[in-house]
């Protein structure tokens, strides 16, 4: 399944408390429920004013999708086309 990028601007993110990012993941989960098991939240990088967020789905509709239902931003979407890391140079 193609997995995503997802930049969400969001200002002071890096300052929320950890009651408030469990509940904007609590939001996040309750709304990939009702959009079923094609698309998958993986994990999210929390930074002073953006979240980047990975996830697997079929389309980039979908992820949009779920970003308005949940009221989150998405503001860039791009499709992962590789994956690399150290062991790619060996």
């Amino acid at each position: 399944m193609p997995q995503f990028v997802i930049e969400r601007e969001m200002p002071g993110a890096g300052s929320l408390s950890a009651e408030d990012l469990k509940g904007a993941s609590q939001g996040s989960c309750s709304v990939l429920r009702q959009l079923g098991p094609e698309i998958q939240w993986v994990h999210s990088y929390v930074t002073d004013d953006k979240i980047y967020c990975i996830y697997r789905a079929p389309s980039e509709d979908l992820i949009r999708e779920h970003a308005e239902t949940a009221g989150f931003p998405a503001n860039s979407i791009s499709q992962v086309r590789a994956t690399i890391d150290p062991t790619t140079a060996e």
